[in-house]
């Protein structure tokens, strides 16, 4: 073990002269550029945060226990590391950071003039349309004193100056944006214009890192904070964990999207038009948010443009999605609902190859199930529910069996075909028994339902 403090312009050096190894930093000011740094040295660089560093410090706070608190941290196989920007995703970073001063910039000038202007008997209705008449007035107004007028008239032009910088900024923002393709896939849904899109694509650095859109949108905070105990769930406000412009973005844009809806501007989703209709505003923005945050992601991860209508269904030209299965059926899977539907659903004929390919390795004696979990409609469910109870010693068989029990989304395909076969060497599962006993009592209850 090497154990040794070093200097800044010795970092490099020593770095240099080592074998490749794996090296661990605090995501903190600067670790990207060494991250960046150390990596084009054949080094394998992970950066962590700092909480997740910091229940490793022993006791006491000093740059020996940090690095020893790191070095316990990334060998833990939990740990989650801070995804390395590149030079360009910074420079981008810094535009919404420069842009975002400049707004605190020109709101806290605004709000000086209006001060100023009032204690002189001058006052001006809400928005920043109102500053330049009213520095107008004040110019010619005889009441005010010189003094006065010169000064306000100083942070007149200070407030031209801002605007200018911003709408140059605003300039740039734009001109990116138009060179991002995933930011302009991200721009046509409801809520997220320009800002938001290109803020996603410079915040996000990897995609593929979060396991679920569910997961993606409790990096950003947007989901309520768990304080369960005892077998009962109590959940309470959203986090607010992760990183809080991008939030606020989210958060800003759907409550622009809510407010055009509710003023007639925009039309709403039936989701939509159910979850103002019952919640807050407040509530029902943050709710948005979070549901646009994980479509985000999917989009982001997949390459698909947005596709849904107002009915909340999918484009017909592309294969319904998870979050969007709900809407057939009732929630069940398109695997039960094809026969409901008649077979006729969007993204059908986009499975044929796939159909065709399953097809062709059950000949083969060969399944890969790992591709048809992640199909929205699996093509050989009725081919393949015979797999399940037939009690041959057959490798093929006991592959469809185990994954049929992993598959709860066709077991009724499953027990509906299982319960028609004879029994074959004397055996069948016990949960063919016992689902089918609950499919009964379901299908009896159903008419009291009713």
């Amino acid at each position: 073990m090497l154990v040794r403090k070093l200097q800044r312009r010795a970092v490099v050096p020593l770095f240099a002269k080592l074998a490749p190894v794996r090296i661990g930093l605090e995501a903190c000011g600067g670790s990207h550029y060494w991250a960046r740094t150390l990596s084009g040295l054949g080094h394998e660089v992970v950066l962590i945060a700092a909480q997740h560093v910091k229940p490793y410090v022993r006791r006491g706070k000093h740059d020996a226990a940090d690095a020893e608190a790191i070095c316990e941290a990334m060998s833990r196989p939990r740990t989650r590391f801070v995804g390395v920007k590149s030079g360009e995703q910074q420079a981008a970073q810094m535009l919404f950071g420069v842009r975002e001063q400049l707004v605190r910039r020109r709101t806290q000038l605004s709000n000086t003039i209006r001060g100023y202007a009032a204690e002189f008997g001058l006052v001006a209705a809400q928005g920043l349309a109102r500053i330049e008449p009213l520095l107008a007035r004040i110019a010619g107004d005889a009441t005010v004193p010189a003094l006065a007028k010169e000064l306000l008239e100083t942070l007149g032009e200070e407030y031209r100056a801002v605007c200018a910088r911003y709408a140059a900024i605003d300039k740039k923002l734009l001109a990116h944006h138009r060179k991002d393709e995933t930011g302009q896939r991200l721009a046509a849904m409801p809520g997220v214009g320009p800002v938001v899109a290109s803020l996603l694509g410079v915040k996000v650095t990897d995609a593929t890192a979060f396991g679920s859109g569910r997961d993606f949108a409790a990096w950003l905070g947007l989901t309520p904070k768990n304080h369960s105990t005892a077998g009962k769930n109590r959940l309470g406000v959203i986090t607010r964990a992760g990183d809080e412009m991008l939030r606020q973005a989210l958060v800003v844009g759907a409550t622009a999207h809510i407010q055009q809806v509710r003023r007639g501007r925009a039309k709403a989703s039936p989701w939509l038009a159910a979850l103002i209709a019952r919640k807050p505003p407040k509530l029902a923005a943050v709710a948005l948010a979070n549901k646009t945050a994980r479509m985000a992601w999917k989009m982001m991860i997949t390459g698909e443009p947005y596709r849904c209508g107002l009915s909340g269904q999918p484009d017909a030209s592309s294969p319904p999605s998870r979050p969007l299965r709900a809407a057939y059926g009732g929630g069940l899977r398109p695997a039960l609902t094809a026969a409901q539907h008649g077979a006729d659903m969007p993204g059908q004929a986009a499975t044929e190859e796939h159909r065709t390919q399953l097809l062709q390795r059950k000949e083969d004696g060969v399944i890969d199930r790992s591709v048809t979990r992640e199909t929205p409609r699996d093509p050989l469910a009725n081919e393949t529910a015979g797999m399940i109870g037939t009690g041959v010693a057959n490798p093929t068989l006991a592959s469809g069996r185990k994954d049929r029990a992993q598959r709860p989304d066709i077991w009724t395909q499953a027990i509906e075909n299982d319960a028609k076969q004879p029994l074959q060497a004397g055996r069948r599962p016990i949960w063919i028994f016992i689902a089918s006993i609950r499919l009964t009592l379901r299908r009896m209850a159903a008419p009291r339902r009713a």
